[in-house]
């Protein structure tokens, strides 16, 4: 019988040899390293990481000068599952279990050269490789199929158990007999030496039948035989030196032994066959269900690589985005609703330094390269304010209405995306119109009241009236961060009006900066703003320095043309639209009026 030692099984292994000694061995993949973008979380979005694959695993450092201080993360390739993705021609994703790494290359090509690396990784670690599933090969086709059977049956039959002690039992007769038998032969070389053999014939006995069948003694002292004449005679052996030998009966002794021993083997392999069935019907039985379970995780596998970590890329607003309009809006609605919350919250604790500045009557401008689109931009505003909201030609809707308060809406939209020109009317009291074109346009508040801003750089000071900012927005998941370059220009206007204790306007339009061109990691948005207010004294009163602050109003109208660029869903950016100006209204109006509170009207 073959066994696991015998060398001519080895077969696996004597082609492995033969290939270390041609020389065959392939060389293992060389390690490969490069800055990636890689998906943080849904607040920071992508960054640059130092991302090396080396023996198999992949790491990843914060920046290629922060080795020294250790990998950030890591993950073994032998399981991973290593996807480029559908629609973005730069990014791949790397998964094991419920860990994904979202990786973006920066162009195809270095995407192409990754993908091959971690293939070749992968492979060599050893999961799936051509030499560990040939070593499994080798070892399945030496313990699968009957053997498995067959040993399970000597553990599990009960009757088989039984016939293997009667073995046990003959073993046992059968060495003594041998060792008889073999001393017998000794001695019987022994008198061949000398030529001393003889013969005692011995009397007839009708006893026992030699011949029979049936005969299963175990060791018989005398043994009759039948000769051709018809007469039985008992036969004994002798030689010199030795006592008498029964050498007939020890050799039918023996030959029932066998007969036994082959009769329970015979009953043993009878049991083996039936065990064996079951085994194999067991056995079929298991595979049916390993198969079920091996779709089952492959449709699940599947399953899993639609269904992305929810906060991952692929959530994020694009144009293949895995939200629908109703989760969109609800993800944004809830983040806003976390971050007026936060802002409640810390409103009590943030105290703004306030020291009295006295805000000029009049901002002296000055010509500059922006000049005359301000004059252009001013002449557009006046015409949006004083547009009729209820004339023939007028396409306003009333979107909401909260006091004196009143937001309109005009649906537009260009290429797909909403640019639905907005208007806010409202009245405050005790604030002059100079007062909130002031705090509007000033560089030193603009992040007090604008807590939607992460950074507001001012890029280039044209003139006391004019500056060019750069203002950096907060990310609100699952929407991308954006940003927006524009002109923001201050202007006092002449009225032609009995009562017009002072008019005033900023203008906030978007320009192109060679400081600030547009990137790829946020979508810059196009805006064209303007705040234009009035100061109203009601009572009237000739002199201002005795009007009561209590009696000066400011008209406030608001309109605002903003193109969010990105592709957010028009149903999402309306809803956010109607939230949103209301509450900046409130919020802006009352820091005003907190900044103004114990000081002399600016008129």
């Amino acid at each position: 019988m073959a066994t696991l030692d015998d060398p001519g099984l080895d077969l696996e292994s004597d082609e492995e040899d033969n290939d270390f000694a041609e020389g065959l061995i392939t060389p293992p993949p060389a390690e490969l390293h490069a800055t990636l973008s890689k998906w943080t979380n849904y607040i920071h979005g992508w960054q640059d990481r130092w991302v090396i694959v080396k023996d198999g695993t992949l790491s990843y450092y914060k920046s290629q000068n922060d080795i020294s201080a250790g990998c950030r993360g890591s993950m073994s390739l032998a399981k991973a599952d290593i996807q480029p993705h559908e629609f973005d021609d730069l990014r791949f994703d790397v998964t094991i279990n419920d860990s994904v790494w979202y990786l973006r290359a920066f162009t195809s090509e270095q995407r192409q050269q990754w993908l091959e690396a971690l293939d070749a990784h992968k492979t060599e670690s050893g999961y799936g490789s051509e030499s560990s599933l040939r070593r499994q090969g080798s070892m399945l086709s030496l313990t699968s199929g009957t053997s498995l059977a067959s040993q399970s049956s000597f553990k599990k039959g009960r009757g088989l158990r039984e016939k293997l002690a009667e073995m046990e039992t003959f073993r046992d007769i059968l060495c003594r007999q041998v060792d008889t038998l073999q001393t017998y032969f000794d001695g019987c070389a022994e008198s061949a030496e000398d030529g001393k053999w003889h013969h005692d014939d011995m009397m007839e006995d009708n006893d026992v039948d030699a011949d029979s069948e049936d005969f299963l003694t175990p060791r018989v002292d005398n043994i009759n035989i039948t000769t051709e004449n018809g007469h039985k005679e008992k036969l004994a052996f002798t030689y010199p030196g030795g006592d008498g030998m029964d050498f007939k009966g020890e050799a039918f002794t023996f030959k029932a032994t066998t007969a036994g021993i082959i009769a329970t083997l015979s009953h043993c392999i009878d049991l083996m066959r039936q065990r064996e069935d079951q085994w194999q019907r067991r056995l079929e039985k298991e595979q049916e269900r390993r198969k079920r379970a091996e779709e089952l995780y492959k449709n699940a596998v599947e399953e899993l690589k639609r269904k992305v970590n929810f906060g991952g890329p692929d959530y994020e607003e694009g144009p293949n985005s895995a939200m629908n309009e109703d989760e969109f809006y609800d993800a944004i609605d809830a983040a806003l609703d976390r971050r007026d919350k936060e802002e409640d919250e810390e409103a009590p604790k943030k105290v703004v330094p306030h020291t009295p500045k006295p805000i000029p009557a009049k901002i002296e401008g000055s010509e500059h390269w922006l000049s005359v689109e301000c004059n252009k931009k001013v002449e557009e505003a006046i015409k949006y304010v004083f547009e009729d909201l209820h004339g023939e030609q007028g396409t306003w809707q009333l979107v909401h209405e909260e006091g004196e308060m009143k937001v309109y809406r005009s649906e537009q939209e260009i290429d797909g995306v909403v640019v639905d020109p907005l208007k806010a009317i409202h009245r405050v009291q005790g604030i002059s119109a100079h007062e909130m074109c002031h705090y509007f346009f000033d560089a030193d508040s603009r992040l007090d009241w604008n807590v939607t801003l992460d950074t507001a750089d001012v890029l280039e000071a044209l003139s006391p009236d004019t500056f060019v900012w750069h203002e950096m927005v907060k990310r609100v998941w699952p929407a991308t961060q954006r940003d927006c370059v524009y002109c923001s220009h201050f202007r006092k206007l002449s009225m032609d009006e009995g009562n017009d204790p002072g008019t005033y306007l900023v203008c906030n339009f978007s320009v192109d900066h060679p400081s600030r061109p547009t990137g790829n990691k946020c979508v810059r948005a196009r805006i064209n703003i303007a705040m234009f207010c009035q100061t109203i004294v009601d009572p009237p009163c000739l002199n201002e320095a005795d009007v009561p602050r209590e009696n000066v109003w400011c008209k406030i109208t608001y309109t605002a043309h903003i193109n969010p660029g990105g592709w957010a869903p028009a149903s999402v950016l309306r809803a956010m639209y109607k939230r949103e100006y209301p509450r900046f209204l409130r919020k802006f109006s009352g820091f005003v009026e907190k900044k103004v509170e114990n000081m002399p009207v600016m008129w």
